[in-house]
């Protein structure tokens, strides 16, 4: 995934297993790419898998909140349905 030219970048030092290291090593290689690009690819993507979780379960808290809205909303007017009969 290249990115434009305008997109700053900065440089961030991590520590990582040897094992870890190695194995990124060997997918770097088979993919065709830098170590950097494949962590940097790797980075995005977990951080749009968290952001989409973090969303989805702000969604569902909303959407039962209004659910409880909606019952106490018809729990108020359960007997005006029968008023005209």
């Amino acid at each position: 995934m290249r990115h434009s030219l305008q997109q700053k970048t900065t440089r961030l030092n991590i520590q990582i297993s040897f094992e870890l290291k190695n194995k990124l090593s060997r997918l770097s290689a088979l993919q065709g790419k830098k170590m950097s690009a494949l962590v940097r690819e790797s980075l995005e993507e977990k951080i749009e898998q968290l952001e989409k979780k973090i969303f989805e379960e702000k969604m569902k808290h909303a959407y039962q909140e209004l659910a409880q809205e909606n019952l106490e909303i018809s729990e108020d007017f359960k007997y005006v349905d029968t008023e005209n009969l």
